[in-house]
Parts: structure tokens; sequence; C-alpha cells
């Protein structure tokens, strides 16, 4: 009875194998079905005992899949943190091509999407490796391999060509990011380790098993050391953490409004802004006004009212002549940020109807709301009138409108002489410079672009009551960069969003970033070993018998068993006396049968 029960078991044991086996065909059809398009089982091959999961081409296909989705991965990372100025890109193609058309965006879904098709090609792929299965990558695929590689390179090219400072704002990124980055890549390491594993105690040449072996510790132990080179001003010691920065509207709210437009500095007051930031240049007639760009033709309808002067110089255009355009429908025909939609109404209708403000309207906005005002002033072209007068013409409209104690004076032509004039100005410079040299050109204040953001340089300064503004810095996690850096003051087109962060979104102590850090590489180093033990185990310990007689399928090792194998491997011993004393050829097998007793 109790003989009689084991065989049972056994039998139960066995079906439950072919089983699985038989549940488990779909998951590998399907895997194979995506990857090189083989749906059905006979177009697949399980790669053997010791030799190499694909040919030389598909070993190729592999390795430009692989370095495909690095340089995808690349530009996309890369691309993404340039998000803060997607705005100014944008702008920079209108100019050349004469049109608007969201070419940041556009880019930014494509990339994704080459990334995420790049990415699942690689999953099937370490899948199939992971099952033992022999790679075959279909053309489509390799085609779709070479478009996202050409895109990839062509794309990070160009741009390092056009916007070679992004790569300053990756640099920036990563102070942020690394961090997180690293547990994502260590536990990417763990992932592998699997596909790992499983190929390297099947291989029989020792050559092969030291390379992989040597490639993958390579990878994972530089991994390992990456947080030893890493720098961030947002791991510091608790309670160093200075006050958040002031917010400073960039042309009001450009996200909310038609940059440089009353409705546009009023929503930057609404919105908490301690600043307001413009671009002052000097009408035909002598009448400072608001204007960034060198013509009209951007943020106004002169190609409309004045056809045939679009490309005239804006401070070529008298007062009354200004006062003719509109400077908001734009703003609702293009959608720059692509804000408009959110827009009321009440606050369309508004935009619909704004027109060019003088510096007069400006200033009054101004201190009527006790605001810091910061400008740069464009001198007039040659031939202009007041091309010369023109720094004289703006003090008097400044000292008659405001208090010049709220002015952050930039412009640096003529500083000596201004400063004679109206020393409250607080005098500020673009440029970094050495504290003798600032102290002699009286300067208060610096504002620098956010790339050349640097914390010893912004304490150095502040020591000596030199106050930093970084500009422009609309995304969280840059505002974020700033703060733990010591900014004083930044500016911003999202002065709506950066007003309702209450606490860095990225800050932590160096203890705490040590546990992290040992952490992550301890359990990952725990769990890598688990799986190569697993591996080691597994190939170690499933043996082949054949009647009395243990024995390893090509060696050492037992693969890729067949059902028909683990039928006979199983149930051996319960063949029947008299099947077993039968002479069988290659013409005329005798399969074992199992009988229950």
């Amino acid at each position: 009875m109790p003989a009689t029960r084991l065989k049972l078991g056994k039998l139960k044991v066995v079906r439950r194998q072919l089983l699985q086996r038989y549940e488990h065909q779909p998951f590998v059809s399907c895997l194979a079905g995506l990857y090189g398009c083989q749906w059905r089982r006979y177009q697949r091959a399980r790669a053997q005992p010791g030799e190499c999961c694909c040919s030389k081409v598909e070993c190729g296909s592999f390795g430009l899949l692989i370095l495909t989705f690095f340089l995808s991965f690349v530009f996309l990372y890369f691309w993404s943190e340039a998000q803060n100025d997607y705005n100014d890109f944008d702008w920079f193609n209108f100019g050349n091509l004469g049109f608007w058309f969201p070419w940041s965006l556009i880019l930014l879904v494509i990339a994704a999407a080459l990334f995420t098709y790049i990415a699942l090609l690689l999953v099937l792929a370490v899948c199939l490796l992971s099952e033992g299965q022999r790679l075959y990558l279909h053309w489509s695929h390799k085609t779709g391999i070479m478009v996202a590689l050409v895109f990839s390179v062509t794309a990070t090219g160009i741009l390092s060509d056009l916007w070679s400072k992004e790569w300053k704002t990756l640099q920036l990124s990563l102070q942020v990011t690394a961090p997180f980055l690293h547990m994502a890549a260590v536990s990417l390491m763990v992932v592998l380790s699997w596909p790992t594993a499983l190929h390297f105690f099947r291989m029989n040449k020792k050559v092969r098993q030291v390379l992989v072996l040597a490639l993958y510790l390579s990878v994972l132990f530089s991994l390992y050391l990456v947080p030893l080179g890493m720098y961030s001003p947002c791991i510091k010691e608790a309670g160093t953490l200075g006050p958040a920065p002031t917010l400073i509207g960039h042309r009001g709210a450009p996200m909310l409004a038609p940059e440089n437009t009353l409705m546009s500095f009023e929503k930057a007051v609404e919105a908490g802004g301690e600043g307001l930031e413009t671009d002052v240049t000097i009408s035909y007639d002598g009448v400072p006004f608001l204007m960034h760009d060198s013509t009209l033709r951007r943020t106004t309808n002169v190609a409309k009212v004045f056809p045939n002067r679009t490309h005239l110089d804006a401070s070529m255009f008298t007062w009354a002549e200004l006062q003719q355009l509109n400077a908001g429908s734009w703003f609702l025909l293009r959608d720059p940020f692509g804000t408009a939609s959110s827009l009321s109404e009440v606050d369309r209708s508004q935009a619909q109807n704004q027109s060019v403000p003088s510096l007069v309207q400006f200033l009054e906005v101004a201190a009527a709301n006790g605001k810091l005002v910061l400008f740069d002033l464009r001198r007039p072209p040659y031939g202009h009138p007041y091309r010369r007068s023109y720094i004289n013409t703006t003090l008097q409209v400044i000292q008659a409108h405001i208090n010049s104690s709220k002015v952050l004076w930039l412009p640096s032509e003529d500083r000596e002489l201004v400063h004679g004039l109206d020393p409250e100005l607080q005098q500020t410079s673009g440029i970094k410079a050495s504290i003798q040299e600032l102290a002699e050109d009286h300067i208060t204040r610096l504002n620098l672009h956010y790339s050349t953001m640097s914390q010893q340089q912004i304490c150095k300064y502040q020591s000596v009551n030199i106050s930093t503004n970084l500009y422009v810095i609309s995304q969280p996690w840059l505002y974020t960069l700033a703060w733990c850096a010591g900014a004083q003051s930044v500016t911003t087109n999202s002065i709506h969003i950066l007003s309702s962060i209450n606490k860095p979104l990225f800050l932590m102590t160096p203890e705490e970033y040590t546990l992290m850090w040992i952490l992550t590489d301890f359990v990952s180093a725990f769990l890598i070993f688990a799986i190569f033990t697993f591996h080691w185990w597994r190939e170690r310990g499933l043996p082949f018998v054949s009647g009395s007689r243990q024995t390893h399928e090509n060696g050492p090792y037992s693969k890729f068993r067949t059902e028909l194998n683990d039928v006979w491997s199983i149930s051996s011993v319960n063949v029947r006396p008299d099947l077993q004393s039968m002479p069988s050829s290659p013409s005329s097998p005798h399969l074992p049968t199992i009988t229950e007793e």
C-alpha cells in the first residue's frame, strides 16, 4: 500500500510538470512572437547548453538594441530635463522659420515613444534569454531600432550644437535625480542577474564565463561607487537650509497672460511675486515702453496693422503707432505654454484686448503693490533721436513714478554716471566678477543665468552683501536646486506654481544619503548573490535518471529536458517487467508504460 501511494504521488508530479509546461508555452510563444514573429512552436529553438544564445547576426542586433536603448534614454532624459527652456526653443525656431509650432513638445513625444518601443524590445529579449530561447529579431524591429538610433544621435547632435548650454542643465539635474537614478540602475542590475546567472552556469567554455561575469561585475561595482563622485547642494546638514528664494515674474506671469502686458504683471502680483521683470526700449518720439524683442512681429499684430514694417526695429515706431497694436491676441492663438485653455472666459477676453504698455504704466503697477522692478534697457539703433539720451529719459520716468530703491538697475552702460545721478538705485550686474570689481561698480545684486549656479559662489557673494538672482527658473526641481544653493531670488515664468512650493522637493542629510546608498548596495548584492546561488544549485541539482544510473545531459548540468524525459526520469521504476525484458530497436521503440498497482 505505501508503495502504491508513492507511485501515485510520482504520477501526480509528472502530470503537474507536464501541465505546467503546457500552460507555459503560450507565454513563451507570445514573447517569441512579439520579438521575432515566431508564433508557432516549431519556429523556435532553445539555446543548447554551453552555446551562444544566438547567431553572430543576432548577437549584433542584440548589441545594437542595447546601444540604442542607452542612447535613446540619454536623449529622452536630456530633453525631459530641458523643459525649463522649451519656450525659448520654440521662439528660436519661430524666429528662424517664421511660423509658430510647438517643436519642443513634439520632440519630447517622439523621443518618449521611441524609447518606450526600444525598452519593450529589450524586455522581450531578456525574458526570452531567461527562458533559454535563442534570439531572432524580426526585420521590422531591426528597422525600428535603426530609426530610433538615427533619431537619438541626430537630435542629440543638433541640439548640442544649437543649445549646448542644455548640457549644463543636464549636469544640474543630476544633483537632484542622481540618487534615484542610482537606485533604479542598481535595481536593473538585480533584474539582469537572472538571465546572466542562467547562461553563466550553462556555458561550457571558461573564457565565455569569465567574460560574462567580468562584464557584469564591472558594471555593477561601477554603479556601487557612483555615489562617491556625486555632489548636491540639497544634501546638507539639518538646519542649514536658508529661506526660499523670492520670486520675480519674468515679463509678468507669461503662463497666465500675454507677456509684457499689464494683465501679465497684475497676474504676477496676484500669484505672490515679490518683483517684476521686463525689458524697456524707447519709441521714436521718446516714450519708454515694454518690449523684449527687437521687432514687434512675435508679440503683436504688426503684420496686420503695418504689413510693410514687420521687420522694422520696435523703437522706430512712435507711441501713437504702438497704441494701435494688439499685444494679446497672439497669446490665445499660439498658446506658447499650453495654458490658454485653462483661462476663464473673463481672462480670455481680457487677454484678447491687451496693448503695448508704457514704462509709466508698468511702474505704477509695481509702486502700487510695493514690488521690486528689474529691467534691461535696449539702446535704440543708429538714426534714432534718443540714441544718446535714452538713459536720461528712462531715469526721469523712474524718479517720477517709483521709489528708486525698488529698482534693480541692470544696464551696464554708463553705470558710474547713473549711480551718480541716482545713488538709491540697486546696481545689478549680469556678469560674474571679482568682489573688488563689483564693489567698485557699486553692485548690490547679481542677475545670472541659472546654468552658472554655484553654491560656493553664491555664498561668497552673500558674505559681502551681494545677493544673487537666477533666471529663468520655471521647473520645480530647478527652484529646489536654487533654494538649496542659497540663491536669494529667482526670475520665473511659472510664478503661480513656484509660489506654492513650501519645501525643497529633494533634501536630506549626509547621514541619510549614506544610509540609503549603503542599504541599496547591500540589499542588491544580497539578492544578486541569492540569484546566482539558486541557478548554481538548480543546474547541479537536477539529475537525469536512466534506469539505475544517474547521468547529466551534455556534461555536468541538466539542460532543457523535454516532457518525455521528465516522464522517464520519474517513472522508470514503474515499468512493467515484461516490457523491461523486451529488446528495443531504433525502428521499433517501446516506450515505458506506467501502471497503477
